[in-house]
């Protein structure tokens, strides 16, 4: 027996890209259904007349109540209206993709009849047909009056606008003043005429530059940060200027270093064979203030979590006595590697000294962390250090 064919389900979708409908109108789409479109496109050419949105709906509209009238039960339609965001791009695609999705879920049609009010709109079609099939593509043209009267209030509306609109007055009258300008006063200075086309060049190459890289926009995003800027907390001023000086200091002891590397290098034959002797020379210039920067940032750190009651403060206290007591082997190390005939002792008596300095300092901070656990508060971050087994 054959079966029944599946019913059609039409649906006229009609696009705003620019979501005109949401800017001009205040109207949330999708909007769904013959009667709430009609509003909507009504509301719409209320607030602006001249805008073709409105009359691309009440196409859609017209198309709907066609097809209703020749259907005659043999198939299902319903009319729509889905608008993207006034960024355009990227943005208003997937704004257009999501609003598609819920009609289509409200009404899943097989096919749809789309209408636009221009090709900008019409760049949409690829995102509808991989969705749902787009059977026929109606577009908007708003007829206008080919008289001189209309033409000429045409004309005069875009000056306006050109003229108005700083957006486009910087470039249409700005840029063409301040070059009459400058050939006015070159006309007047003895011979200044022959720099007229430098100086064209320069102006419109600065103008060009300025647009090109959004120098003047970033220019007046950097004063309204000026004016808009707050301080930050008091310990995160703390942790950042101590994070500037330690920098400062670890910078300065790698040029100091590297000072003593070049120094012995210039003097040798051959640096190549004093490989050691010029790793030991860079250690013993910079280790001391490279260790100290590094105190420095740390202890900054130390006194933001102690005043935000941090239980990293524990572990920073750690890592700072570490770094100083590292840096004396360091530069133990270093003597041996200028001169490997000097006594080891020294070197192996600051290695054997400081386990027992990093010990009892890990022990101090378990019992500090244990007996102050009350002061600090509870943080997401799980941290597993010092934590008992």
């Amino acid at each position: 027996m054959p079966t029944a064919a599946k019913a059609e389900r039409i649906l006229v979708l009609c696009v705003d890209r620019d979501d005109d409908l949401g800017m001009k109108a205040g109207i949330n789409t999708p909007v769904l259904g013959r009667k709430e479109n009609v509003n909507a496109a009504a509301s719409l050419a209320l607030r602006d007349p001249e805008e073709a949105d409105a009359n691309a709906m009440f196409e859609a509209v017209r198309i709907y109540d066609n097809l209703k009238k020749g259907a005659k039960g043999k198939e299902e339609c319903e009319v729509a209206t889905i608008a993207g965001s006034d960024l355009e791009g990227v943005e208003a695609d997937r704004q257009l993709v999501a609003e598609l999705t819920e009609v289509l879920s409200k009404f899943p049609a097989t096919d749809v009849i789309l209408v636009t009010d221009g090709y900008t709109d019409e760049m949409v079609l690829p995102l509808i047909e991989s969705r749902v099939p787009v059977t026929s593509v109606r577009r908007i043209v708003i007829q206008h009056s080919k008289s001189i009267e209309e033409s000429a209030a045409l004309f005069s509306r875009y000056m306006k606008v050109l003229v108005e609109n700083p957006r486009y007055s910087r470039m249409i009258l700005g840029l063409p003043g301040v070059l009459l300008v400058v050939l006015g006063v070159l006309a007047f200075i003895p011979g200044g005429l022959k720099f007229a086309i430098p100086a064209l060049g320069v102006i419109v190459g600065a103008f060009l530059v300025l647009r090109g890289f959004r120098l003047d926009k970033a220019a007046q995003n950097f004063i309204k940060w000026i004016r808009e800027y707050s301080p930050p907390p008091f310990t995160v001023q703390i942790a950042g200027f101590s994070a500037i000086a330690g920098i400062l200091l670890i910078l300065v002891g790698g040029y100091l270093g590297g000072t003593a590397v070049a120094n012995v290098a210039t003097t040798t034959a051959d640096p190549f064979a004093q490989v050691p002797r010029l790793i030991g020379e860079f250690l013993y210039g910079s280790t001391y203030l490279i260790a100290i920067g590094i105190c420095v940032i740390l202890s900054g750190r130390a006194v933001r979590w102690f005043f935000e009651r941090d239980f990293r403060l524990w572990r920073t206290i750690v890592i700072v006595v570490g770094v100083a007591w590292s840096s004396v082997m360091f530069v133990q190390a270093s003597r041996i590697l200028i001169d490997p005939e000097l006594d080891y002792n020294t070197l192996v008596y600051a290695i054997v000294g400081g386990l027992p300095v990093i010990v009892s300092t890990v022990l101090t901070v378990l019992l500090l962390r244990r007996r102050y656990s009350s002061f600090f508060k509870e943080t997401k971050e799980i941290i597993e250090d010092f934590e008992e087994s």
